[in-house]
């Protein structure tokens, strides 16, 4: 298929395509197109996807639509290929684990807390290390094959994650990746994965195929057992109408009320 897609955008006959990739010294396609990624992966740096972008002759504006459209593509792209029985798949055995960690490293350590977040509100025992590498192979160790640890890292993988899964793996402990394709660390080394996007042409990549699978997992972990749940979510529905954490304005009259916050100034 990938040969397919080449042929059309470079305009020759796939079987062209392919023997070119065998006049390279490669079996089969599939070969070429895998040691093409992995040197894309190894080239590919923030210097060089600004460079590209500044290569390109676009008005600011149309830069800024064109992250916008990028983003958009990214995300029906993870709807078409998402497979809801992986989801839930997922979803199952995170209900059958008796303790989550969720290991995310540099920006990814946003993915990775918001995840166990939201498990935690649901009432499982989930968490995300932070901190130094020693930290996060500490919480590592204790894991059992009872328990679950959920990997998230893309491109050529940052090795803390890499590291923390092959440890849970050689301890038989259940691991899930999610990644951007099978052929890099997390798809080789996770027992299951989660293949998302993250191109983009911003120098930090675009999380916003990541953030809807992560949603989709929580939706799925929230219906797998409603009962369970709203069990769980029951527990903090008085703090989410009237808790102190939430901003109020003062009542009329009161102290307060006489020197209210300075109103916030739009961006222009």
């Amino acid at each position: 298929m990938r040969n397919v897609v080449l042929a059309r955008r470079h305009r020759a006959d796939p079987a062209t395509i392919v023997r070119t990739a065998q006049a390279l010294g490669y079996e089969r396609f599939s070969d070429f197109s895998a040691d093409l990624r992995a040197h894309f992966l190894r080239t590919l740096t923030p210097y060089a996807v600004m460079q590209a972008g500044a290569s390109r002759h676009l008005d600011l504006r149309a830069r800024v639509r064109q992250s916008l459209q990028d983003d958009l593509e990214r995300v029906r792209a993870v709807q078409s290929s998402l497979s809801p029985d992986q989801v839930i798949a997922l979803a199952r055995h995170i209900h059958r684990a008796r303790r989550i960690v969720v290991v995310g490293i540099d920006l990814a350590a946003s993915l990775s807390w918001f995840l166990a977040y939201g498990l935690t509100a649901l009432g499982f025992h989930a968490e995300a290390p932070t901190g130094s590498a020693g930290n996060l192979l500490h919480h590592v160790r204790f894991l059992t094959k009872e328990d679950l640890l959920i990997g998230i890292s893309f491109r050529k993988c940052l090795r803390e994650t890499v590291d923390a899964v092959c440890l849970a793996g050689t301890r038989r402990v259940p691991t899930f990746g999610i990644t951007d394709n099978g052929d890099g660390p997390l798809g080789r080394y996770c027992d299951q994965y989660l293949s998302v996007s993250i191109e983009s042409s911003s120098i930090a990549g675009s999380y916003v195929a990541a953030m809807a699978a992560l949603n989709a997992i929580l939706v799925a972990c929230t219906h797998l057992r409603p009962k369970r749940s709203l069990a769980a979510l029951r527990n903090t529905r008085e703090d989410y109408l009237s808790g102190p954490r939430w901003f109020q304005e003062a009542p009329p009259g009161s102290d307060d009320s006489a020197h209210p916050p300075a109103p916030g100034r739009r961006l222009r």
